[in-house]
């Protein structure tokens, strides 16, 4: 039945017959075009992106390559700083906190200028950035436009503009091929007449070429590599075709006609990846020769399709919805979010497309996404468009293996073994320690070394990363893999135990120095500090660490010493939770005064989620404490706030709960005139998260959160349903995936599984459903 319904696709495309968007459950659609970025859409195959405006005269494709990243490898390690290890530790332990976190941003940050405070694109650590805007200037043959209709299908990943110019119908087709790397534009009308359109490309800076061709646009350049000089090389060709094409060139404009349809085929790339990007270029663009509009798209749709179907939901709700536009929907959904579950479903596979299109895990040199996934329309992208390591980055892949799609970890694994190569400079640097450490930002160039100020600088990273490492294998059961990443994780452990110093008043034996990301507490002296020794996040992290370096190494019989010395060591360090007296779980050691009690970090709750510490049924005092923790953190926060405290309320079983910080999470982050300043966390028209500005770790974290309402295998069995809200009483889903390599599939009534089938290997399996633990056998 798929299969007729991707022919059926086909044939209308190609036939230039619109499909109305509102009869598609997995489309967004709009009646309209975009007024601003956030409401155009976002098109993707994990190298190039292409964001259409859709308007109807004079359109706007903001276009971008992954690896557009400006800046170069540099060295940024302080390797004075382990000398001043000791007297910021004794500060610590004196409680003397301020005094030594002013030791900290003197002797203990990089050496370099870091991130730039967020002015990247003009210091070594770079920025990711726009490619450039791809112009298109059409002549119509009336300027009366009706019947205007723009719109995404998640399904086949393609983007629509469809109206009526006077009497002519026309219908834009777009899409970045999963076939090749070609993003495609096909600019159809129903009329056999001559059509024209001026073509050009608009970048600010760093242009070396721009060329108009006979039948195309060349356009070379390079970034600065922040040290007075030019590093990585870029390419962007176009290419176009038609019946009784005539092309002219007028300044910087591409002036083309043909004789019924127009096709518009454009590449980039980047001398990151070890080519030179202008042959690449080429033969990318030379690979469309030969093909048809049908075939290109077939192919695309194919290959998509084989990563995208894997996953099937259906909450059951009102079809009458689907022919609401998308920003109408959220401002519904907003206002009551039982009315529309089909909504959620939207946005569960919205988030799966958009880490199907913003990585490409097949590339030898895949950059995972961004803290804007692939899609940026400025030069200096907020917070330079890095990989954040104190959650952003590390959210981005919280949904990848639940939802099926392993491979797109991947990309991020691999980061994190270069990272981890740097991460060794960096740990003698500071601590003058054996193994490795990366603190809360890198880059593609491999920067490892702290942030400019140790508020938000001083955390470090390697042991979060470690997790993803840990649970790809959980997911995968890849002994293979397992034995590829066991130096990485021994290395972090390695260095942590070296590193860890002895609290004096508890006796356990904790980092330092450190911070809980971002946060900050108020002193017994009124003062306000943020470096501490271990606060609770950091001593979750490194028992997760020893505990899965104990189990690897169970697992491949290597029988290593250091590994298990971590045994006895378990015990000398803090316990995953302390449970203050107001019955909340302590962010740090000591039960300081919170400067701010809804921060946005919500670190101390690491071992709710992404761990498995905490846990109605195994630990049910320390769930009751986390409970109390998030009622004082509140429902609201930044867009990838409200994402994890989805999984939050998920992980505590709470359905109705985690379905109003859904709601919290699509609060519109505009008005009804479409006014976007000042309006602050939510969801942008187009779907994208507002952190504010865009970040799409809120996508992310919250289409992993629906996944988590779903199913959760992170305590030994396979929980269905554990946070099933009351208004997604029947529903059915096939494709995700739990621990151990195994593939579920289920259907439910009024709350209860009705049908049920678990794929993996044979034998018996764990379950929890219907309120009662079985034994299922897997055939």
């Amino acid at each position: 039945m798929r299969n007729r319904i991707l022919m059926l696709c086909v044939v209308c495309i190609c036939q230039t017959t619109f499909l109305f968007a509102q009869q598609n459950p997995l489309s967004l659609w709009y009646n309209k075009p975009a007024q601003i970025w956030e409401e155009t859409l976002p098109l993707g195959n994990g190298l190039i992106g292409m964001m259409p405006d859709g308007n109807a005269t004079r359109e706007k494709i903001v276009l971008n390559e992954i690896s557009m990243w400006s800046g170069s490898p540099e060295d940024p390690n302080n390797y004075e700083a382990h000398k001043n290890v000791d007297a910021i530790q004794a500060l610590l332990k004196a409680g003397k906190n301020d005094e030594a976190e002013k030791l900290v941003n003197e002797t203990f940050v990089t050496k370099g200028k870091g991130s730039g405070f967020g002015n990247g694109a003009n210091v070594p650590f770079g920025c990711y950035q726009v490619l450039g805007d791809l112009l298109l200037q059409y002549q119509l043959p009336s300027s009366s436009i009706t019947d205007y209709t723009r719109s995404l299908d998640l399904a086949t990943a393609t983007a629509q503009t469809s109206f009526r110019a006077g009497t002519t119908k026309i219908n834009r087709i777009y899409y970045t091929s999963f076939d090749r790397n070609v993003g495609v534009i096909q600019l159809n009308q129903n009329k056999d007449a001559r059509q024209t359109v001026g073509i050009s490309f608009e970048r600010k800076e760093n242009i070396d070429q721009y060329r108009l061709l006979d039948d195309g646009i060349l356009v070379e350049g390079s970034l600065p590599d922040g040290k007075g000089g030019k590093n990585l090389r870029f390419v962007a060709l176009l290419k176009v075709q038609g019946k009784n094409l005539r092309v002219d060139k007028k300044d910087q404009v591409l002036e083309v006609s043909a004789t019924g349809n127009l096709s518009i085929y454009l590449t980039a790339t980047t001398s990151y990846y070890g080519s030179d990007p202008l042959t690449t270029a080429k033969a990318a663009i030379a690979g469309v020769q030969g093909s048809s509009s049908a075939q290109m798209f077939r192919k695309h749709v194919s290959a998509y399709q084989n990563i995208f179907n894997r996953v099937e939901l259906n909450l059951f709700g009102n079809p009458a919805n689907t022919g609401i536009p998308t920003n109408e929907r959220i401002a519904n959904f907003y206002k009551n979010p039982t009315q529309d579950p089909d909504l959620a479903t939207l946005y569960y596979q919205y988030g799966r497309y958009l880490n199907i299109s913003s990585s490409a895990p097949k590339n030898a040199k895949a950059l995972p996404p961004n803290l804007q996934g692939l899609w940026a329309n400025q030069i200096q992208t907020p917070w330079n468009g890095d990989y954040h390591l104190n959650i952003n980055a590390q959210m981005n892949h919280w949904g990848v293996e639940v939802n099926n799609l392993s491979e797109y970890h991947r990309p991020f694994i691999e980061l994190i073994k270069r990272v981890a190569k740097t991460g060794e400079q960096t740990a003698k640097a500071y601590y003058n320690a054996p193994g490795w450490v990366v603190y809360m930002m890198t880059n593609i160039w491999g920067y490892s070394a702290p942030g400019e100020q140790a508020s938000w600088g001083s955390s470090t990273a390697s042991g979060w990363l470690c997790n993803h490492l840990w649970e790809h294998y959980l997911f995968t059961a890849d002994r293979g893999y397992l034995k590829e990443i066991y130096p990485i994780l021994k290395g972090a452990a390695e260095f942590y135990d070296h590193t860890l110093v002895q609290d004096p008043k508890t006796g356990w034996w904790v980092t330092s120095p450190s911070v809980s990301p971002e946060n900050s507490f108020r002193m017994s002296n009124g003062k306000v500090a943020s470096v501490v020794m271990g606060p609770t996040i950091d001593n979750q992290i490194v028992r997760e660490l020893y505990q899965a370096l104990i189990q690897a190494d169970s697992i491949l019989a290597v029988r290593d010493r250091f590994v298990a010395s971590l045994k006895g060591k378990l015990k000398e360090i803090p316990p995953p939770v302390v449970v203050s007296k107001s019955g909340r779980v302590m962010e740090w050691l000591e039960d300081y005064q919170e400067t701010d009690p809804q921060h946005r970090h919500v670190s101390h709750l690491y071992g709710l989620y992404p761990a498995a510490f905490i846990s109605p049924q195994t630990t049910p005092d320390w769930a009751e404490a986390a409970r109390k923790t998030l009622a004082v953190r509140g429902d609201e926060g930044t867009g990838w706030s409200r994402g994890w405290k989805i999984l939050f309320w998920a992980r505590l079983q709470d359905g109705d709960h985690a379905l109003e910080i859904l709601r919290q999470l699509l609060k519109p982050a505009f008005t009804s005139e479409t006014t976007y300043q000042g309006v602050g966390a939510g969801t942008y028209p187009n779907l994208f998260c507002a952190h504010p500005p865009f970040q799409i770790d809120g996508n992310f974290g919250g289409a992993a959160g629906i996944a988590e309402m779903l199913i959760q295998s992170h305590n030994g069995y396979i929980h269905l349903l554990p946070a099933l809200p009351k208004a997604w009483s029947k529903g059915q889903v096939k494709g995700l995936k739990a621990r151990g390599n195994y593939t579920v599939d289920m259907s439910w009534e009024n709350g209860k599984i009705v049908r049920l089938k678990i794929k993996g290997e044979k034998g018996n399996v764990r379950i929890f459903e219907n309120g009662a633990y079985k034994d299922y056998q897997v055939r």
